[in-house]
């Protein structure tokens, strides 16, 4: 299994980080996740379900990401996924926000791969935590620079 907890400060108001992660913006922070579609919107989230396409190289992965947790108020935001990839990996990852003030935020990744067989746990061995860490930081590189660049807007 592979564990993650990466911290950022951005520079950004929270509210504007936020937006980000909303559905018809989660190709911007996203960019391999080509199509996200609801099938079933809960009430208070936990439990919405949605199909999401991820497209890496020429491979196409169809599966179906469930709100394990949500939180949205003024001061934090957290929305925790899980998801099963290729019948070999279970992932969870959580994404919260807090906000330090009107013109920071603490971004915090968290999350972790499990092997769910033989072969799940090979490639996870394989791909190494080297290889993880570096997807770990270009996400959170993405969501400062698309922060930053949608800040600069207003």
């Amino acid at each position: 299994m592979i564990k993650w907890h990466e911290e950022r400060v951005i520079p950004v108001n929270i509210e504007v980080i936020w937006g980000l992660f909303e559905l018809e913006n989660i190709q911007r922070i996203m960019p391999n996740v080509i199509e996200n579609k609801v099938l079933e919107r809960k009430e208070g989230v936990v439990g919405s379900k949605y199909q999401q396409k991820y497209k890496e190289g020429k491979r196409i992965e169809t599966y179906i990401v469930e709100d394990l947790e949500f939180e949205n108020s003024p001061e934090r935001k957290h929305n925790k996924i899980g998801f099963t990839l290729a019948k070999a990996f279970e992932v969870e990852a959580s994404f919260t926000l807090v906000k330090l003030n009107e013109e920071e935020t603490n971004f915090i990744y968290t999350g972790q791969n499990k092997g769910l067989n033989f072969l799940g746990k090979v490639l996870l061995k394989l791909g190494g935590e080297k290889n993880n860490n570096k997807v770990v930081t270009d996400f959170m590189d993405r969501v400062e620079s698309e922060a930053r660049l949608e800040n600069s807007k207003k």
